[in-house]
């Protein structure tokens, strides 16, 4: 089968999962196309939906997917101190039978910070990696520093690299995958190209070669994840065709 393909919901846009019923809805699409998982995003649950994750993780089985869960939260907050709601997001990765919780990286300062991390990941026996994103805290220093203190303390901490957020926040993807790569366990796939005063994420067929030439910089076993809109009347068809494109390439 090779490497592992994830798709990530919100792929399909905030919309189109809205008008289909919510991320159950796109579950057979994912499926049908061929791959590996599923990327729940807790940002598109409804409150009700929230409350049934145990009929949305039997269902996620049911297609023979795996699960992955991401929270649009930071793991530290403002003050520098661990998100107090690390543990209620890693139960619910966990009720989803998900392989990992994916958050943001936050205001990570010192590595005193991360301590009581062990214990609660030893708790709940879920994995968590970290991701950089679209704001100063996903720059490379932070997250560099962050891959340290986790290495020296042993933490079973590892990142998801999306490697379109770099030029969001003005990094070079290069350098960071040359940093970072040692560490990474998941990729978030996109190419970006220059949108008004920011980027936005496109196809990367549809992209210079760029994106490609990045992807063989990080682990080759690294589960990719399909992030650049997914669009059309053939869900399947279109989800099938990257799925074998970032398996293939």
């Amino acid at each position: 089968m090779g490497r592992k393909i994830i798709v990530v919901t919100a792929a399909y846009g905030n919309d189109r999962i809205k008008a289909l019923g919510g991320q159950r809805a796109v579950l057979p699409f994912i499926a049908a196309a061929g791959a590996d998982g599923v990327e729940i995003r807790r940002e598109l649950f409804s409150e009700e939906e929230l409350n049934h994750l145990p009929r949305l993780a039997t269902e996620i089985e049911q297609q023979k997917l795996l699960a992955c869960y991401s929270a649009p939260e930071p793991l530290f907050e403002r003050d520098g101190k661990l998100n107090p709601r690390i543990g209620t997001l890693l139960q619910e990765a966990q009720t989803l039978n998900a392989l990992w919780l994916k958050l943001s990286l936050g205001h990570f300062s010192h590595s005193a910070a991360l301590e009581p991390l062990r214990a609660i990941l030893a708790n709940t026996g879920m994995a968590l990696v970290v991701e950089n994103d679209q704001t100063d805290c996903g720059q490379l220093a932070p997250m560099q520093r962050f891959k340290a203190a986790c290495q020296v303390l042993k933490l079973p901490v590892t990142l998801t690299f999306d490697m379109g957020n770099w030029l969001w926040v003005g990094e070079s993807p290069e350098e960071a995958a040359h940093l970072l790569a040692p560490a990474v366990s998941y990729i978030h796939v996109k190419a970006a190209e220059p949108h008004h005063h920011h980027y936005r994420a496109v196809p990367p067929d549809n992209a210079p070669a760029r994106w490609l030439a990045l992807l063989n910089d990080l682990p080759a076993d690294a589960p990719r994840g399909i992030e650049f809109p997914l669009e059309g009347r053939d869900l399947t068809a279109v989800t099938r065709h990257y799925v074998n494109l970032l398996r293939e390439e």
